[in-house]
Order: C-alpha cells, then structure tokens, then sequence
C-alpha cells in the first residue's frame, strides 16, 4: 500500500530547478561556478513599484483579498490589455493569481476531462506537459524546426487537431527559444484554429515587453478577433518588471472559464497576496520607463551570447526575437569525447560535462523537448556572459 497519489506517477521534477540547484549545491561545496540556468531577471524590481508596496504595507493593506484580485488590479490589467493589445477586456473578465503559472494550472485544472488533449509546440516550457499530466490531460507535442525559428508551422498544427483536442498552448516570445511570432506568422496559425470552434487558445505572453530589435508584438485574440471568446490571455509581471518573487499572474477569457478558475481557487489559495498585488498595479500603471532599459541591456547581452556561441566549436546558435534565452544546437558535438574519456552520447552528457570541466551550468535541450540542445539564460551581468561564453568556447574546443 503506497501513501502517495498515483498522479505523482505521470509527473517529472523540474529539469530548471534541478541544474539550478545542482550549481548552488557545487557553489557550497566551494567551486566557482557560472549559472547560466534560471530564468529571471538580475535586475532589481523597479523603485517606485516597491515603494507602492511599502506604502500598502503602512496603509494596513494586509487583510485577505477578493479570490479574483483587488478590484484596482483587476481595472489595471482590463486597461493594460485594451491599451498594449487593444484586447477590449472588462475587469469582470480577469482574473489575479499568485503568478503566472497558477494562472496556467487553474486553466488546465477547469477545463481538462482524462484524455483530453493539448498541443503544446516543442521546444516548450519544462511545466506545460506536467502541468497537463497532474490534471489528467495527454500533451500532444508538435516539433518546430530550427530553420523555421522554432515556430509552429500551420501544417503541423492542422495535423495535430484531433476530436479531444481542447487547447493550444503558444507562449511567445518563448521559453526556451526566445522564438517570436510576427503577426503574419501569427495569423497563419490562427487561420487554422478558426476551421476547429472545439479548440481554444491559452496564450503564455509573460516576455511581451522583452522583445528586441523593433520587433512588435502581438498575441492570438488581437490577431483574430474571432477566437477572442475562445483565448485565455495570461501575463504578469514577473519577466518584464523584474518582480518574480511578488508571485502575481494575471489573465483575462471567457466568462464561464473565469468563473469557474474563480471557484478552484477559491478552494486553493484564496487571493494572491495583498501586499503584491498594490505593487502590480504601480507596475501596470506607474511609469515604465524601466522597460527601455531592460530591452536595450537584454538586446545587446543577446547579440554578444549569439556571436560568442556562435564562435565555438560544433554550435550553431540562432538570434532570438524576445525573451532572454538562446537556444543554441550541440549536434555536431554528439558523438565526440572530452579529455577525460566520456563520449557525448546526448545533450544531458554535454550539459553535465560542460558543468564538470568548466563549471558553466545551462540546462538541456530535450528537458524542453528538443535536442541536441540546450538553453542559455544571459539574464546575467555582460562580465558574466563574457566569461561563461569563454568557457563554453574552451569547452567544445577541447571535444576529440
């Protein structure tokens, strides 16, 4: 007789977290290790969004919240979306959660009987398919090619469709490719969705702001105003205000999926914190001059981690639109040995060998369900970048 539930059985620990720990349990052990793994930001949360925090704090503004949000917040993010996506949302159709990924799991929890089916492109996020397995959902998973930018191809999504096909998650820009859809690009894959009324759309827009090089963004509902009624639009303010630690997702749809996200979470966590939530209205609605700074400094990171990996033995790294993730390929390094003798079978060997020999910590393609691969965070200072790319370099240049 086993204690725990058998649904632990369809779910897999966190590849991110993993790497991530692994380098802080070989940084105690003394090592000098470069992390490369986690996605957030380095920059500190902007000033006068704490300051709107502090000042809720002094306010007494620590008592339980509505489940839905503080009716402020909810207001913000009904006008972020009319004036960023011109998405035309009433603050009834929102909904605010302690982050984004709470957001993603009421969503799946509310609408997803045993078997139904989400697509999910590859590469994806490490939580999507888990997600999707906790809640008795199947992933359908549809590869995305490196000379087609990691972007899902409409051929492909219209294979994909089948009878239990309830969801298409599209998260762009992306983690872990940084891949973005132009709205040509887009509307391709939306004209699709529109021959299938029994699919909906769950679009993941949590790196909107982080897009570089005059690239604009735009999301599913606001590319076709048809599938406005069948789009969940999730954000926060974690990636573009350097807020991942206040926890605050947010996300406007359909009334009755609202209502229903509403009543889960009810009976889950309540609302999201009282304290967090004043500061994501600052965030949503106080100055963002804070965002030409992040993309300027993201933007020229990008350039140099794409030229440095660029430069190595055996890697070909593409230039992303957004995020703040490359996504370079090790498939010329498969196969071949390091000076210590191990052959690189996979791209979890060249992980753990570049770890190993030069202490540099990024996380492996097939984590994310494309390989031979793997993902570099340069949410880190240039300094660095600069030496983690080096080492990279040294790296693969020593491969036999």
């Amino acid at each position: 007789m086993t204690f725990l539930a058998s649904a632990l059985s369809r779910v897999k620990p966190s590849a991110t977290i993993a790497v991530t720990q692994k380098a802080r349990d070989l940084k105690a052990l003394g090592r000098d290790v470069v992390s490369l793994s986690v996605g957030e930001p380095d920059f500190d949360t902007p000033d006068h969004i704490k300051q709107a925090g502090i000042r809720a704090i002094e306010r007494g503004e620590t008592k339980y919240t509505p489940v839905l949000g503080i009716a402020p917040l909810r207001e913000a993010v009904a006008k972020k979306f009319k004036r960023e996506n011109n998405l035309d949302y009433q603050a009834s159709d929102t909904i605010v959660a302690s982050g984004g990924k709470h957001i993603l799991f009421n969503a799946f929890l509310a609408t997803l009987d045993p078997g139904d089916e989400v697509i999910v492109p590859a590469p994806y996020w490490v939580s999507y398919p888990e997600m999707v397995a906790i809640c008795g959902g199947v992933t359908v998973f549809v590869e995305t090619r490196m000379e087609h930018g990691f972007k899902l191809q409409p051929e492909d999504l219209e294979r994909a469709i089948a009878p239990k096909t309830k969801w298409l998650v599209l998260n762009s820009p992306s983690n872990p490719s940084g891949a973005a859809y132009t709205r040509q690009e887009l509307k391709k894959v939306t004209d699709v969705l529109v021959r299938h009324p029994h699919v909906h759309v769950l679009t993941d827009d949590i790196y909107e702001h982080l897009v570089y090089g005059g690239f604009e963004f735009v999301t599913a509902a606001q590319v076709e105003p048809r599938l406005f009624d069948r789009t969940l639009t999730m954000n926060g303010v974690s990636k573009a205000y350097a807020m991942t630690g206040w926890r605050i997702g947010y996300a406007a749809g359909p009334a009755p999926l609202i209502k229903a996200m509403d009543m889960l979470q009810g009976q889950q966590t309540s609302g999201a914190c009282s304290i967090a939530q004043w500061a994501a209205v600052e965030a949503l609605e106080g100055p963002q001059d804070h965002l030409t700074t992040f993309r300027r400094a993201f933007q020229e990171r990008r350039d140099l981690v794409v030229s440095m990996l660029g430069q190595a033995k055996y890697l070909k790294c593409p230039s992303p639109e957004g995020a703040f993730y490359v996504f370079p390929s090790c498939a010329e390094a498969i196969g071949r040995k390091t000076p210590k003798g191990m052959v690189l079978k996979t791209d979890e060997d060249f992980v753990a060998a570049l770890l190993d020999a030069e202490g540099v910590a990024v996380v492996q393609g097939s984590a994310f369900g494309t390989g031979p691969n793997f993902r570099v965070s340069y949410a880190a200072s240039t300094t660095l970048l600069e030496d983690a790319c080096r080492k990279i370099q040294r790296f693969c240049a020593s491969l036999a």
